[in-house]
């Protein structure tokens, strides 16, 4: 079969990752599959084996996603969207999918409603047309507004067979920040969580007895590795590792000059969920691909959830986690150096966890769910 997976990740990459976790499960299925990316490139990401078509790239101001800014950081233009819009309809019209699927969208990116509408229209008078599908993570952000929720459930009902919604229901379900209609219900798919095989232990034991401090590539983490420079000081019977994305270079030498002797500051490492298994604890945002790190691997975890510019989908995940054993969860706004090195001390305190028993086979799954549409088109 041939699938195709639309994403543009706008802040940081969990959305482009997550849906190259799915694409790989399209390929590992046989199928042939295009990952459209409307984000900017992430190097950091193995796209080794996926069909990729690079849109024109787009992100958000900071925390603005209603300002649009292209490559050069001026704002988007309307002829960067129809740009963008004309790849997509012209990749959908030479691939012609047996399945189709929107990444976040209805449920999110509405300030790229016209390019995904336009790649509705047009799956829609396709010779054939293919299964239509919404993904989406476990916890959108909620709507603010009413009507929203409401544009989302008529597109759901006009264009799309379902929605792969990507949790376990056991954990969290979509009406914990989303308004769920019964005509809604009937359309959601409960995939389990998209994440990849859970990693093994590192075979040279890095990280063992630290603690590993991770915030994203952005600056929306830079608080969390002050608090941790900070925490450091007040520990210096502990070993703490910062690990830096993004612009790793000028964040590293920006955060060397505060950071105490016991504290190693060094770039993202791809081998950092194998360190996960010897570290003593993790401190992290609360994203979902950092949430699935921590219930695969059992680490000790203090997750402060982000939650400027009105974010509330990692305040809600946290909260969801918070009752395992060895998860605290710290709010950004009682996070200073005292507060981390406490809850450090006793999520450490409480120990790793048993395995949890929660579904992480979501990409399997839907690709079980989509095939099995498509094949009843036939």
């Amino acid at each position: 079969m041939k699938a195709m997976i639309t994403v543009t990740h706008l802040l940081g990459t969990g959305h482009l990752s997550r849906a190259l976790t799915l694409a790989r499960a399209f390929v590992a299925a046989g199928d042939d599959v295009l990952l459209v990316s409307g984000g900017f490139p992430a190097p950091q990401l193995d796209l080794s084996g996926i069909g990729l078509l690079q849109l024109p790239p787009l992100r958000s101001d900071g925390t603005d996603f209603s300002r649009l800014l292209d490559a050069h950081g001026g704002r988007a233009d309307a002829a960067l969207f129809d740009a963008r819009r004309a790849a997509l309809v012209a990749a959908l019209d030479r691939m012609r999918p047996d399945i189709l699927i929107t990444e976040l969208f209805p449920f999110g990116r509405r300030s790229l409603a016209t390019e995904f509408t336009a790649l509705l229209d047009a799956a829609q008078v396709l010779p054939r047309r293919p299964v239509i599908l919404s993904s989406i993570r476990d916890i959108p952000a909620p709507p603010s507004k009413p009507e929203k929720a409401t544009r989302a459930a008529a597109l759901i009902a006009g264009c799309y067979d379902a929605v792969l919604v990507h949790s376990d229901p056991t954990v969290s379900r979509l009406d914990a920040s989303w308004p769920v209609t019964p005509a809604l219900e009937r359309r959601l798919r409960y995939t389990g969580y998209v994440a990849p095989p859970p990693p093994e232990p590192h075979p040279e034991r890095a990280g063992a007895g630290e603690i590993l401090v991770s915030a994203g590539g952005g600056a929306v983490g830079d608080p969390v590795f002050r608090a941790a420079l900070g925490a450091a000081s007040a520990t210096p019977g502990s070993r703490w590792r910062l690990l830096v994305g993004g612009d790793a270079a000028r964040r590293i030498a920006a955060l060397r000059a505060d950071a105490p002797a016991n504290v190693v500051l060094e770039p993202a490492r791809p081998d950092f969920r194998q360190m996960l298994h010897h570290a003593a604890a993790s401190v992290s945002l609360c994203g979902y691909n950092t949430a699935m790190d921590v219930l695969q691997t059992g680490v000790p975890a203090v997750l402060v959830p982000f939650d400027a510019g009105n974010e509330v989908e990692q305040g809600l995940r946290a909260r969801s986690l918070a009752p395992l054993p060895g998860i605290a969860v710290l709010k950004t706004a009682y996070l200073t150096a005292d507060s981390l090195a406490r809850s450090v001390a006793d999520v450490i305190t409480q120990g790793r966890r048993p395995g949890q028993r929660v579904d992480f086979d979501g990409a399997l799954h839907s690709v079980t769910i989509a095939h099995a549409m498509a094949e009843a088109r036939t």
